[in-house]
């Protein structure tokens, strides 16, 4: 059977968001409740690299390297005009992805060095469909998405390195990597989808790109991402200079935010969403630059960034592009509003609250994480139908 015939075949394979969003989203649920029995003392798996490696793994390259795969497969057709992956190769793309969660989880048995492999061909594989297409039409902006994915690609190695070798360390800077390269890509993304889709929607003017600011809230992250690359595969140690650094993509990033004038949007979730998510960067920066300074561990600062920012703001544009692309009204639909809110409460209690309030981290954890997977199982049932079935505008996508 051609591509095209089994495109046409099975909506699933037409565009790379419809698989990876459903897939990613659904994951993300599973492997939550998994991790909330482990926190109640029921040890549901025993996967490769243990628990709390396997945690920080999955959420990073197998939930969040899915849906980002699916917003930027489908986003370089647009950008490129040229078609992007369906079909067989978008299959085999979405067998390799499920194949790593499979093993990592219930295959630790096998040698280390072929679960690396397996896991680590994915955001490379990724990174080719992209450039591939960028090149083509020449359009060289876009091109800055594949290094942020090999660089991805090089984080995801060194968590499983550091799990062949027994190195807490060297896994925990991994992880760190990999979150500064995943909140640049969201200020990539934030920077061009946010003040579009909030001048469209309200029928307000954008604001014109300002240089000083466009330049240090990227070239910021961009100096986080290159420090912190260093400090993961060296012995460097320069937590004072990332602390700085962290500072002052900190201040570009809110004060990009607040030129966009996401206040506007307050009767719109899905923009709003997208708002809010982005301010959880500079507050997850500046939690992470704080405690880097104080000497203490950085895992609110993280969790500010990863629900706060990365979760609630994935869902946002899922919700979105889910619809814009198969062919549907781009609306709120029942229940998305209140799970955007309630990650962003989520987020909170995991970040600032637990700064405050550090004994209530028992019953914080438990409620974070049934909030995510509520959150998540609301976009699930929403938007399988669509995700699943042809246009019904009759177009292909």
């Amino acid at each position: 059977m051609s591509n095209t015939a089994l495109a046409q075949r099975f909506p699933l394979l037409r565009l790379a968001f419809r698989p990876f969003f459903l897939l990613g989203a659904l994951f993300s649920v599973l492997a939550m409740l998994v991790w909330l029995a482990f926190w109640h003392g029921n040890l549901w798996i025993t996967p490769h690299g243990g628990m709390l490696w396997w945690h920080q793994h999955e959420m990073l390259f197998g939930f969040a390297s899915a849906i980002i795969t699916g917003f930027l497969l489908t986003a370089v057709q647009n950008w490129t005009g040229r078609p992007s992956l369906s079909g067989g190769p978008l299959l085999g793309l979405v067998a390799l992805w499920l194949t790593a969660r499979l093993l990592l989880t219930y295959a630790p048995m096998l040698p280390g060095w072929l679960l690396l492999l397996v896991d680590v061909a994915f955001l490379p594989l990724v990174a080719f469909a992209m450039a591939k297409r960028v090149v083509a039409a020449r359009m060289w902006r876009n091109l800055l998405f594949v290094p942020v994915l090999l660089l991805l690609a090089l984080a995801n190695a060194t968590m499983h390195w550091g799990a062949l070798q027994g190195d807490g360390l060297l896994i925990r800077e991994a992880a760190h990597l990999a979150l500064f390269l995943i909140t640049t890509l969201m200020v990539l993304l934030g920077g061009r989808v946010i003040p579009f889709f909030t001048s469209r929607k309200l029928g307000i003017k954008p604001p014109e790109p300002h240089r000083v600011i466009e330049f240090a809230s990227l070239g910021a992250m961009v100096a986080v991402v290159l420090l912190q690359t260093l400090i993961t595969l060296s012995d460097v140690r320069a937590n004072t200079l990332l602390a700085a650094l962290l500072l002052i993509a900190a201040g570009a990033n809110a004060w990009r935010l607040v030129r966009w004038q996401g206040w506007l949007s307050f009767r719109e979730p899905l923009l709003w969403g997208l708002h809010v998510s982005y301010a959880f960067i500079p507050l997850g920066l500046l939690l992470w630059a704080w405690q880097l300074f104080a000497g203490q561990r950085v895992e609110t600062a993280l969790h500010a960034l990863t629900i706060g920012s990365i979760g609630t703001m994935m869902l946002a544009m899922m919700s979105r592009v889910s619809l814009g692309h198969t062919g549907r009204v781009i609306r709120t639909l029942p229940g998305i509003g209140i799970a955007l809110a309630g990650l962003l409460v989520a987020a909170l209690l995991r970040s600032v609250w637990l700064l405050v309030f550090p004994q209530t981290s028992h019953w914080v954890y438990s409620v974070v994480i049934l909030i995510w997977c509520l959150s998540y199982l609301v976009f699930v049932l929403h938007y399988s139908v669509p995700l699943l079935s042809a246009r019904p505008d009759g177009k292909n996508g």
